[in-house]
């Protein structure tokens, strides 16, 4: 078993080629390729046979936890940006709403002050 230059990445099942992986990630898998070169090199390549397969599937399940967890941030972002506009709309709404009860409020006191002196004629 001879290793390849790069990382060791399955295609992704649903996409069209070879993904990517995050550069933390594969970083990482450079770093583990290159001790897995270094053991082959100096044992034998069946000590990293069964190890190798194992390692890769972790790679790629904490590459999917990285893409998750920066899409996830994403959406955190814009939903913290549509709660303040709300937050903001609500606000306004109510000192509207709030000045329109004062404006009643005014209005029907004038009814009130008008119907008495309609009374007292």
């Amino acid at each position: 078993m001879e290793l390849a230059d790069g990382v060791v990445y399955q295609e992704d099942p649903g996409g069209p080629g070879p993904a990517m992986m995050s550069e933390r990630v594969s970083g990482l898998a450079g770093s583990i390729y290159r001790e897995f070169e270094r053991l082959i090199g100096r044992y034998d390549e069946e000590v990293v046979a069964e190890l190798m397969p194992l390692v890769v599937a972790v790679l790629e399940n904490l590459d999917s936890v990285c893409a998750h967890s920066q899409e996830t941030s994403v959406e955190l972002e814009l939903l913290r940006d549509d709660n303040e506009q709300l937050l903001t709309q609500y606000e306004r709404e109510k000192a509207l709403r709030k000045q329109a009860e004062e404006v009643l409020d005014v209005v029907d006191t004038q009814n009130k002050k008008y119907s008495r002196v309609q009374e007292h004629k």
